[in-house]
């Protein structure tokens, strides 16, 4: 077996050394809570994700001062193979749509007040055919992650991470195929929409990779630079990046998966500090979710990423701590206690 080349050896030991969870923070939120004019557990996982928001700040009073939504953009030498429904053009003209507050992420985020952040990767260098040859080398597949960790330097108190990239979602079946086994077939969806024909191609350019690159895929990193688009490895680092800093994450749909993906098959551990916002209709995204022991919070049968998903995930976040905060206590509210 290859030895993993020493670019990786940091985002491994930020991976397997991630810091715990504060207990005491959770402690204290199931105090505040037992006092709150409700039936203990009656809010189910909206309490759930106050006591979440606790553990990953470390703050016993949690708050969510700055929220953000961030968006890494990557374009895919895949897409020369007909596997989108539309051209690799759309990636730089839906980036700008989101700058200009056109698109259905830019909406979530100003009605609820989330701040929206684009990262563009190199729009006009698209990475690798994966058919062909890798994605990206091993130097610039750690540069592009520790370049995701930047996403946090605004000091958001909640950070969900989404992507724009035409062709993403077979870079992202190609990722779980090469991860949890199978073939094309098993993890490949209709991505934007594609034909019978075009999803023919989708599943044929999956296993073209898979044999390729057969050789090289004995590590997660590996078969993130094997496989991967930079979008993938930014939003890798992004999620390194908010654990080391205390920022609890919510991701999107089934292309931010194959981050958290790799993540998890590095250690485990180095995911609890996300929550995953909903299931899409795309691929098996639902066996993913199984594969690290995760619920989504929401089904509504979205799947069109940049960030939507995981958007309306912090809303809910910032519902649950509304609640928290602002509903009276027992006393406050001179309402009965219940008989026990």
């Amino acid at each position: 077996m290859p030895a993993l080349n020493p670019a990786f050896a940091d985002i491994v030991e930020l991976l397997t050394a991630v810091p715990d969870g504060d207990e005491a923070a959770v402690a204290a939120v199931r105090r505040r809570d037992a006092e709150l004019t409700k039936p203990a557990g009656s809010l189910g996982r909206l309490e759930e994700l106050v006591e979440f928001l606790a553990r990953w700040q470390h703050r016993q009073t949690p708050r969510l001062e700055n929220p953000m939504v961030t968006i890494f953009a990557g374009n895919h030498g895949v897409a020369d193979q007909g596997v989108s429904a539309f051209p690799p053009d759309v990636t730089a003209q839906m980036v700008a749509n989101f700058t200009n507050g056109g698109a259905a992420i830019s909406q979530i985020c100003g009605l609820h007040e989330i701040n929206l952040r684009v990262f563009e990767l190199a729009l006009e260098l698209p990475t690798g055919d994966i058919t062909q040859e890798a994605a990206l080398d091993d130097q610039m597949c750690a540069a592009t992650i520790a370049y995701g960790m930047e996403a946090v330097a605004g000091k958001p108190d909640i950070i969900g991470l989404g992507e724009m990239g035409i062709g993403n979602t077979t870079i992202a079946a190609a990722i779980f195929a090469a991860l949890y086994g199978g073939t094309g077939a098993d993890w490949a969806g209709r991505g934007t929409g594609v034909d019978d024909a075009g999803y023919a191609r989708k599943v044929d350019a999956i296993d073209q990779a898979l044999a390729l690159h057969q050789d090289g895929l004995d590590h997660p990193l590996a078969i993130l630079a094997r496989l991967g688009g930079r979008e993938i490895a930014a939003m890798l680092g992004a999620l390194i990046a908010a654990r080391h800093q205390k920022v609890p994450v919510v991701i999107d749909g089934y292309v931010a998966t194959a981050a958290a993906a790799i993540a998890h098959a590095v250690n485990p551990e180095a995911i609890d500090h996300c929550l995953f916002a909903h299931i899409t209709r795309e691929g098996a995204h639902a066996r993913v979710l199984e594969h690290m022991g995760k619920a989504p919070l929401l089904d509504l049968g979205m799947r069109l990423g940049e960030g939507t998903g995981a958007a309306l995930g912090v809303v809910l976040v910032k519902t649950a701590l509304h609640l928290h905060t602002n509903m009276a206590t027992f006393d406050s509210a001179s309402v009965s206690r219940r008989l026990d």
